[in-house]
């Protein structure tokens, strides 16, 4: 299968200055590292009041490359429209769809977002949720946005018995919280990415992928915010077998979508 990074963006940041943010950039690293295919965020919709133009403006920004790069818009359930946001989305033929209630002032695990949470799982998309974009540390004084909350992943997923996340940019702590905090079905419709996961010489990476299992992890890089080859380099550094490596950076997420 090839290579899918689920956790990349396009367009300004509101809280740093990008040098390069734009699709032919995220291209030109996905060619260096041989990254097949990249889900894709829009930073800017993070901040609108209505991400809808964002929506737009992100499928403006890969067309002409739908064959690797693969739209993931935002919602948000406060709204009225955001039923035909999503179905606009899916006319997209995108593969999730983004929920960032933290940027939204909305309950992370609300009734408006358990809403759209359950109408994804009906619809047959996963959710992309985001612990954090940065560290607490290079945060922006008016970033106070806060971080998504581990208990609010745990309600969602019971909430709604049929959807499913993929959550990106989370640490050990919240993997664990989450992943031994739901049933054993429950926890099989949660994917982690890596970006978020410390390697040597911390090592958290290899302890979760020992004790949760490598078939739960996918490869997202956090690019532009964050240096794409950090995920590679914490594999690199690993002694896992080519079968658990080939999972994690595509077969894994393949199969898991197909519900397999």
């Amino acid at each position: 299968m090839p290579m899918t990074d689920v956790a990349t963006f396009v367009g300004a940041y509101p809280y740093r200055y990008l040098t390069h943010c734009d699709a032919q950039w995220l291209l030109a690293q996905m060619d260096r590292l041989g990254v097949g295919r990249a889900w894709v965020g829009h930073l800017p919709s993070i901040m609108l009041k209505d991400p809808a133009p964002g929506n737009a403006a992100l499928i403006h920004m890969v067309e002409g490359h739908r064959d690797r790069l693969f739209p993931v818009p935002l919602l948000h359930p406060g709204l009225p429209g955001w039923r035909q946001d999503l179905e606009r989305a899916l006319d997209e033929g995108s593969p999730a769809i983004r929920l960032f209630p933290q940027y939204q002032g909305l309950d992370p695990a609300g009734p408006s977002v358990r809403a759209a949470f359950a109408a994804l799982g009906q619809a047959g998309v996963p959710a992309v949720l985001t612990v954090r974009l940065e560290d607490g540390r290079q945060r922006h004084p008016l970033d106070v946005a806060g971080d998504l909350p581990a208990a609010a992943v745990r309600a969602l997923i019971r909430s709604a018995p049929t959807a499913k996340a993929i959550v990106t940019h989370a640490d050990r702590p919240f993997v664990e919280e989450v992943h031994f905090g739901l049933t054993p079905d429950e926890a099989a419709r949660v994917m982690w990415d890596i970006s978020g996961l410390w390697g040597p010489p911390e090592d958290h990476l290899r302890l979760v992928l020992e004790t949760i299992g490598d078939d739960r992890f996918v490869l997202g890089t956090g690019m532009p915010l964050r240096i794409p080859d950090a995920a590679f380099a914490k594999l690199d550094l690993l002694d896992v077998s080519s079968d658990a490596r080939e999972g994690i950076l595509g077969r894994t997420l393949h199969r898991w979508l197909e519900g397999r």
